[in-house]
This record gives structure tokens, sequence and C-alpha cells, in this order.
């Protein structure tokens, strides 16, 4: 028990031997692992402060690189300013020399002027102001020819171009206008009780509508439109004919080719008829006697064409009866002067089926049909440049000026004409106290009628006024429009 008791502490002492000398070299280790942990760490810290280093040294060495570079550009710029300035100092003193040098020459040039001036002064005998005008005067007729010859280059270069853009302008003003003026000079409409007579005008497969076009020598146009067929055609008393025909068609019911051409057939007689009793009373309304049967006819023609929307007949009578009345008062033969006025438009009856302008139509037609000189000539040259030679053509052309040229006579369309008497006559009328209101001459005046009872002359005055002012703000218009107020007295004021 003893022994073994023995054995046990020598093995704890061998154990705690072993585990001291385990300790020690455990800690050993742990201490040469610290040193090498440092020595890394330094190595680490070493290698670090010699990068950043190393950054910082190249950076100062790149800065002190750019300093040396500017101020080497310094020192360039400094002796390339030192030369700059050597240069305005040399220039200065060969422009003072050269100034210098000027001056004296002035001097001497002003010198010789007046010696000169002297000279020729004693031997022309003139002094400088008489020298002066003769030199101006002599300069400008020089000037006066050279001018009027730039004058003319222009004036010629000018007409050109003027011709050129009136060319232009008027090409482009017909091309815009062509459409619109073509559809209301050249077409008119028939009304129909209903729909389904335009499907018998038609007729099987068309043979209606072609039957008719080729009799009458007018196209039908049959659309969507309700209640209406439309006649189209260049010649007015074909369109008469067509549309009159037409008309008698869907009265009468029966339509096909065979009645189409019957109805066509019977108007026209009827036709011709009309045009000879409308060329026999325009001529007995201005008491023309002797006329030709052709004469008349073409006369009645003119019945079915207008002028800027003026009737052509009503035109001539016009100018007939002008003309008389002008005649009678320079004594010339106003029966002549009534011939003449009634025949001058005579070629607008034939224009569409001849070549050339109205009145040299006018002047063949009248010649073949026996007329004198006087009424030819009439018709021939009352547009064109006129001759002393031939008084009639003077008194026609101013006759025809005065009917062309009556307020209202010629306009674009009846319905603007009236619009524009309405509005004025309209807003006259939307003042308090005005009983009625009437558009004059064209529109050009109005007369103004105000109540007696319930205005005065100051207040009549304010309306008369107020309605100026209003037609300067509402419409536009040429010219001005001239308005009076009456009552008791009369106010008058001009809107412009």
């Amino acid at each position: 028990m003893f022994g073994i008791n023995i054995l046990q502490g020598r093995d704890a002492r061998n154990q705690s031997k072993r585990l001291l000398e385990q300790s020690k070299l455990d800690c050993d280790n742990m201490v040469k692992t610290s040193e090498l942990e440092k020595k890394e760490k330094l190595l680490q810290l070493q290698s670090k402060f010699d990068s950043e280093n190393n950054k910082v040294r190249e950076e100062l060495r790149k800065r002190e690189q750019s300093i040396e570079r500017k101020e080497e550009s310094l020192k360039q710029t400094a002796d390339d300013v030192r030369k700059q300035e050597k240069l305005v100092e040399t220039t200065q003193r060969k422009l003072s020399d050269r100034i210098e040098d000027v001056g004296r020459k002035n001097e001497l040039y002003t010198k010789l002027v007046q010696q000169q001036q002297n000279d020729l002064q004693r031997l022309t005998g003139m002094s400088t102001e008489e020298a002066k005008k003769q030199l101006m005067t002599l300069l400008e007729k020089e000037l006066q020819g050279e001018l009027g010859t730039v004058i003319l280059r222009h004036e010629k270069r000018i007409a050109e171009i003027t011709q050129q853009k009136t060319q232009d302008i008027l090409l482009v003003a017909m091309q815009r206008y062509a459409s619109s003026q073509t559809s209301e000079s050249s077409t008119s409409t028939v009304d129909i009780p209903n729909d389904d007579m335009k499907g018998r005008i038609i007729g099987r497969e068309g043979r209606n509508i072609r039957a008719f076009e080729k009799t009458s020598g007018c196209d039908l146009i049959i659309d969507d439109t309700p209640g209406v067929v439309i006649v189209s055609g260049f010649d007015p008393v074909r369109r008469e004919i067509a549309r009159q025909s037409l008309e008698k068609l869907v009265i009468d019911g029966r339509i096909h080719p065979t009645r189409i051409e019957e109805i066509v057939a019977a108007t026209e007689k009827q036709m011709e008829g009309f045009i000879r009793r409308k060329g026999e009373e325009a001529a007995q309304e201005v008491n023309i006697q002797g006329l030709h049967e052709r004469t008349i006819d073409m006369l009645g023609r003119l019945h079915f064409r207008t002028s800027y929307s003026q009737n052509v007949l009503r035109h001539s009578v016009e100018v007939a009866f002008l003309s008389g009345m002008m005649a009678e008062m320079i004594g010339l033969n106003p029966q002549t002067a009534r011939r003449c006025g009634l025949l001058h438009d005579i070629g607008k009856a034939a224009d569409h089926e001849l070549e050339g302008g109205h009145p040299k139509i006018g002047a063949d037609l009248l010649k073949r049909n026996g007329e004198n000189e006087q009424v030819v000539h009439a018709a021939l040259g009352h547009h064109d440049q006129l001759t002393t030679e031939y008084p009639y053509t003077l008194l026609v052309a101013t006759a025809d000026a005065c009917s062309a040229s009556r307020p209202g006579a010629r306009r674009e369309s009846l319905e603007r004409y009236i619009k524009r008497m309405e509005e004025l006559e309209t807003i006259a009328r939307g003042f308090t106290g005005v009983e009625q209101a009437f558009a004059i001459q064209a529109g050009r005046e109005l007369r103004v009628i105000v109540s007696s009872k319930n205005t005065d002359d100051s207040v009549a005055a304010k309306i008369c006024r107020d309605i100026a002012k209003s037609f300067e703000e509402q419409l536009t218009y040429p010219g001005e429009i001239k308005v009076t107020v009456v009552r008791e007295s009369r106010f008058v004021e001009v809107a412009r």
C-alpha cells in the first residue's frame, strides 16, 4: 500500500514536470509567434509608408517640373514683351518722323496751291467764287445728262419688272377665282318634286340623260343634293333652253329620248321668239328703227349675258339713253348716238362662238349687217385709245363708264350688296331714338331719321357721332361713309 502511494507520487511529479516543460514550450512558441506578427506588421507599415512617401515625392517632382515650365514660359513672355516694346518705340519714332514730314509737305502743298490759285486768277481774270460757279455749272450739265441716262435705264428695268409682276399677279388671281366664278356663271338649277324623279331623268342605263345632254348641248349634274338638278354649260342661251326643257319634262312626267327631243326642239323655237322679242323691245325702248334681223337677234341674246353681275342688255339700253342725252347737249345727232350706244356691246352675244375680243367681233357683225361707219367704230373703239375723229365713240365710251360705275350696277353678287346695305341700316336702328335709317349711294351715305319728341339737337348730334364710330369699329369698307341725322336740324359726321 505504501509502495503504491510512492509510485503514484512519482508519477504525479513526472507528469507535473512534463506539463511544466510543455507549458514552457508553448510559451516560447507564443512568444516567437507574437514576435513574427510584430515583424510582419512592421514590414507592412514600412511598405505602406515607403509607398506613400514615393507618391508624395512623385507629386512634388511633377509640381517642380510644372513650376519650371511656367517660369520658362514667363521668361519667354517677358522677352516677347520687351521685344514688342522696342518695336513700338521704333514705330512711334518712325511715325513721328512721318508726321513731321507730312506736315512739311502739307505746308509746301498749301503754298503751291495758293500760288497756283493766284496764277489762275491772274491769268483767267476770275475770282475763286466765279471759278467755283463756272465749275459747278459744267458739272451740273454733265450730271444731268448722266442722270437722265440712269433714270431711263432704271425706268426701263422697272417697267420690265412691273410687267412681269403684273402678269404673275393676274395669273394667280385668275387661277384663284376661276373655279368660283365659273361655278356661279355657268350653272342653272332646276327644282324637282322628289328624288325619285332623278332616276327617271337618268333613265334605264342612262339613256334619258345622254339623250338630253346630246340634244340640249348642256350637261346635267345629278348628285346627292335633295330636290335639285343642276344644268351646266357656258352658252347662256343653250343653258336657258336646257333649263326650261327640263322643267317642262318634270311637269309633263313623260321622260324618254323621243319626248326629250320634242320638248327641246319646241323650247328652242320659243327661245328664238323670246330673243327676237327682247331685241325688238330694246330697240323700241330707245326708239331705234331699221335694225337688221340678225342684229336684233344678237341684241336679244344679250339678255342672257352679264358683266360683273350687270345685265348686258339693260346696260346697253342705259348707254343708249346716256349717249343720246349727251349728244343733244353738244349738238350731235341723238338718234345716231343712241344707235351707237345700244349696239356697242353686240359682240358679247357671240364672243364664245368667234375668236377675238367683243369690240372686234361686234364691229365685224355690224359691218356685215350694213351699219354705218360711226356705229361700227363705236363698237370697235369704245375700250381702246379714243380719237376725236369719231365723236360718237367718245360719247359711247363716256356713257359706258357712267353705266358701269353707277353705284350698285356692278357688284360681286346681289346678296353681298344687300347684306352690306342691311348692315348699315341695322347698326343705325340699334340706337335709341332712331325711327328710320336708309342706306343710299351704294352704301356710301346713310340717312337717319330720329324722333323729334324723344331727342333734342344735342342728343341727335351724339347719335350721329356714335353711329359713325360704330361703323369704324364694326365694319370694313373702302373710302368713307357719310352719316346724316335728320331732325328739326341736321348733324353730319363722316366715318373715315
